[in-house]
């Protein structure tokens, strides 16, 4: 897999930025992203997407579901999880 372009990069950073820690989120990141070219529709999108993962990740873990034995397979490689 080739380098990240820009505008996926910083769409990748907003929704780590959601999910890490919301209370930073500032209008200047949709900027940045209307910037590289993402519509509000667009950006709307994200957030409802980034926020249903965190609230059913949430939801799960409250609630003490365990993780299907072949997600460990699948987890993200950490060189995509590094900021």
């Amino acid at each position: 897999m080739g380098p990240l372009a820009d505008g996926d990069r910083a769409l990748l950073g907003y929704a780590v930025k959601l999910t890490r820690d919301p209370s930073r989120a500032r209008p200047g990141d949709l900027d940045r992203l209307r910037a590289h070219g993402f519509s509000d529709a667009a950006i709307h999108r994200l957030v409802h997407i980034v926020g249903f993962f965190n609230y059913y990740n949430r939801l799960a873990s409250g609630l003490g579901v365990a993780d299907e034995p072949e997600w460990a397979e699948r987890r993200m490689p950490p060189w995509l999880l590094r900021r």
